[in-house]
């Protein structure tokens, strides 16, 4: 499948994003075609993590929230690590990003504890979702229905459980993408 005309958002949070998780997405939808724009809470360089304590590589941040506009993207993907996520659900401007996303109708991608942006956002009510299995409550409690499965797709929502879980989440992420309306 192709995504040669798509542009899909990628966010990252500064010594925070696990790095697995943000790279692996990433060079699978370059290698379908799209281009992928990184977006942060600050520019410059973002490091992520390994394993949520060890610092990983550093990564060029494209643009701030501030600076990005949600109608440019065909889609989201939100890499996970604990610590990443949280700095990002701690982000008004994060969630407002997501939420302008889902509001489109556009895909998104969530991983490992990825998910709590998605309850920030106020997106996970009515939705099945799967994440990290610490994260469970938090889904059902927001009215989520939580599910133990590699990847599932609800509607415009696609999530994993972790990093063992990246083959089949980066595969229904490009599906998702290439069989998504273009902006």
């Amino acid at each position: 499948m192709s995504l040669s005309d798509r542009t899909i958002a990628l966010l990252i949070a500064p010594r925070g994003t696990e790095e697995v998780e943000f790279l692996e997405p990433m060079n699978a939808l370059k290698r379908a075609g799209a281009r992928v724009q990184v977006i942060g809470l600050q520019s410059g360089q973002a490091r992520t993590n390994v394993h949520d304590l060890d610092p990983g590589g550093e990564y060029a941040v494209d643009m701030t929230f501030y600076e990005a506009d949600p109608a440019s993207f065909d889609g989201l993907v939100i890499p996970g690590g604990s610590v990443g996520a949280d700095k990002l659900r701690a982000s008004p401007e994060a969630i407002s990003f997501v939420e302008a996303i889902f509001d489109a109708g556009k895909p998104i991608g969530a991983i490992c504890h990825a998910p709590w942006l998605l309850i920030e956002a106020k997106i996970a009510p009515g939705h099945s979702l799967t994440s990290y299995p610490s994260i469970r409550t938090d889904i059902e409690n927001a009215g989520g229905h939580w599910v133990d499965e590699e990847v599932v797709i609800d509607g415009q929502c696609i999530t994993s459980r972790s990093p063992d879980d990246l083959p089949a989440f980066c595969a229904a992420l490009v599906d998702a993408f290439a069989n998504a309306s273009s902006r």
